[in-house]
């Protein structure tokens, strides 16, 4: 069944780690997968591990104008437009806009930081709402959507687009404040589904910990643990892939697990 995921918390905690490899496991199994990179830092590409060749040539959706233009009828900062003529669907956008990565995974990106006046989307932008509104998913059809840190960047009917919201929370009192704020502000704007996925644990006296403290302060309930991996960090240094890092295993097979959990849920 088509699934829309997005996935928020904390910027560091792993949001996209996870979406890269998320991305993976679902394309593996023949599902079709946008990736899109709704984070300013715009990391996912690599995290899925498309070349930086093929990165370089990417451009962002917010920097087409005559997209933007033609689909809500303005282009940006000549105000807010309609709404869009024709619904996209994520076949199209896989085609026309996004760039593929391993597994087929196709990755589209909303945005960067690193050309000033180019491609540049804020919080309170509305290329992010108009997109995610009005995207037709077919059957099969997975999009996982890396955000930036909060949520004020999304509407009351993007937000009621979403299936899942996957917040990830680092060991770290400031990690769980922002995750609470993000579940307090996705049940505001009637995300029906909000989990919280406990990301780097290094030990199980540490998940204990965390747990406890996220259901009896935070009221959150993690539904998934993912470890600590010295072997992500070194392949991120290293600029290899996430997901074919050496040593990862553990964490991939969490991640598994996690999707294993998704899909249970999606289809209850």
């Amino acid at each position: 069944m088509p699934l829309k995921i997005a996935i928020s918390g904390k910027g560091g905690a792993g949001k996209t780690t996870l979406a890269a490899v998320l991305s993976r496991l679902y394309a593996r199994e023949g599902r079709k997968v946008l990736a899109v990179d709704a984070d300013p830092s715009a990391s996912l590409m690599a995290a899925v591990g498309i070349p930086s060749e093929e990165r370089e040539k990417a451009k962002p959706l917010a920097s087409m104008y005559d997209l933007i233009e033609e689909k809500p009828g303005a282009r940006p900062g000549q105000g807010h437009g309609g709404m869009f003529k024709l619904n996209p669907k994520v076949s199209a956008l896989m085609e026309n806009y996004s760039v593929e990565g391993p597994d087929k995974v196709e990755v589209l990106l909303l945005g960067t930081i690193n050309a000033a006046g180019e491609g540049r989307f804020s919080p309170e932008s509305p290329l992010l709402k108009r997109v995610m509104d009005h995207l037709l998913l077919e059957e099969d059809e997975i999009v996982i959507m890396d955000m930036e840190e909060g949520l004020e960047h999304l509407g009351r009917s993007t937000a009621r687009s979403v299936d899942i919201m996957l917040v990830v929370i680092e060991p770290g009192q400031r990690s769980m404040e922002i995750a609470r704020k993000i579940g307090q502000m996705a049940a505001e704007l009637g995300i029906g589904r909000v989990a919280a996925v406990m990301n780097k644990i290094s030990s199980e006296e540490e998940e204990r910990m965390v747990k406890a403290e996220l259901r009896n302060n935070f009221g959150l309930e993690p539904v998934s643990t993912l470890p600590y991996s010295k072997a992500l960090v070194e392949a991120d240094l290293k600029g290899t892939p996430i997901f074919d890092a050496l040593g990862a295993e553990d964490f991939v097979q969490a991640v598994q697990n996690l999707r294993a959990w998704l899909d249970e849920v999606a289809g209850a």
